[in-house]
């Protein structure tokens, strides 16, 4: 990219995802909502719920990143520690968030605010709250690190709340082509130098296998709308000239 826009990594915090029992849905969720805000996603990081490990991966992205991002480790169970290392990783008390008790108390009957519940009202000190319309209790946010569920429609509500409250850049553009029975050995040359004539895009081919045909998706991103349809239309003359037919359409998920 140009420099220009903020950066962003995203931290999933979780045995389940490692074990693959459960599969992660949020990263393309977030990183297509963080490219409309002009936030590219720089890097993913799927780590254990291991103390040590949530502590210094987050001090080390939270200094190479300008937004960090966690999902998974805020419920009420032994195993959701996120809320309690991030306070450790900044050095500062574990503690009752004033706000979030307040609400968590209300929304519960006498007595069913019980110990396991108030660890999701639990928070680094100094930590502000991140709303959501799905669930009472929220996620946070302390420095340049954003705390959120990890339970996909829980997760995407914060955002949603988030988003408007976040410094992006320009917005990350998007072109794709398609070529049917274009093989990526037989384009790479091609791409490479329209690569380097456009230096601050990004540049990328995606084979795809379908019963209709097989054939690859070549995509341009950045921050220059121009830049990228110039990109592209580059891409769809040299898709020509090796004697197969550009189609123009979205990026293959």
């Amino acid at each position: 990219m140009n420099g220009k826009n903020p950066t962003a990594c995203l931290l999933v915090i979780g045995n389940e995802v490692l074990s693959g029992r459960t599969q992660d849905a949020n990263i393309r969720f977030l990183a297509t909502g963080l490219g409309e805000l002009g936030i590219p996603l720089r890097e993913v990081r799927v780590i254990p719920d291991v103390p040590q490990t949530i502590i210094d991966t987050v001090n080390e992205v939270r200094a190479k990143f300008d937004y960090v991002f966690t999902t998974g480790g805020i419920g009420p169970t032994h195993d959701d520690i996120t809320s309690e290392c991030v306070a450790a990783a900044f050095g500062v008390p574990w503690e009752p968030h004033p706000e979030a008790w307040a609400r968590m108390e209300r929304a519960y009957k006498p007595g069913d605010f019980n110990a396991a519940r108030q660890r999701m009202a639990t928070m680094p000190r100094g930590a502000s709250l991140i709303d959501n319309a799905m669930s009472v209790a929220p996620g946070f946010q302390i420095g340049n690190v954003y705390v959120m569920a990890g339970v996909p429609r829980v997760m995407q509500s914060m955002f949603e709340w988030l988003a408007p409250r976040l410094q992006g850049g320009a917005k990350i553009q998007q072109r794709a082509v398609h070529a049917i029975a274009l093989p990526e050995g037989v384009i790479a040359e091609g791409l490479s130098a329209i690569q380097r004539r456009y230096p601050d895009l990004d540049i990328g081919s995606y084979p795809f296998y379908r019963p209709t045909g097989n054939g690859v998706t070549l995509v341009a991103k950045g921050t220059d709308l121009v830049s990228v349809e110039g990109a592209i239309a580059e891409i769809t003359t040299l898709i020509t000239q090796l004697g197969r037919t550009p189609i123009p359409g979205e990026p293959v998920a």
